[in-house]
């Protein structure tokens, strides 16, 4: 199963449609993330995020939902869920970090 995780767009870099991409917050984890399927994106927006590359745009609502479905799956142990709307960098005034693991859960044989 593939699962795409919601993240908050920090701050976007490069100006080519195709080449653009952005600092991305994953609850606090920043990573940098391709906008070529979502060239609409923008600074403040969240964006739904498969293997590094952003697929969708979201609204905040639905970013927070599943951050708690997440949540509820134990898929998001040890990472504070920030309030929708807050901006949360890794450490203080901290960029950086590897993205949190997420893996669906994994039928017994």
């Amino acid at each position: 199963m593939c699962l795409a995780v919601p993240g908050k767009v920090l701050e976007i870099v490069g100006d080519d449609p195709l080449l653009r991409s952005a600092k991305v917050s994953f609850a606090g984890v920043v990573k940098l993330v391709s906008l070529t399927c979502t060239p609409e994106a923008k600074v403040g927006d969240y964006v739904l995020v498969h293997v590094g590359v952003a697929i969708s745009t979201v609204d905040p609502q639905e970013a927070a939902e599943t951050f708690r479905y997440l949540q509820q799956m134990g898929e998001l142990d040890g990472l504070e869920i920030p309030p929708v709307g807050a901006v949360v960098l890794n450490g203080p005034g901290r960029l950086g970090a590897s993205a949190p693991t997420i893996h669906s859960p994994t039928p017994a044989p």
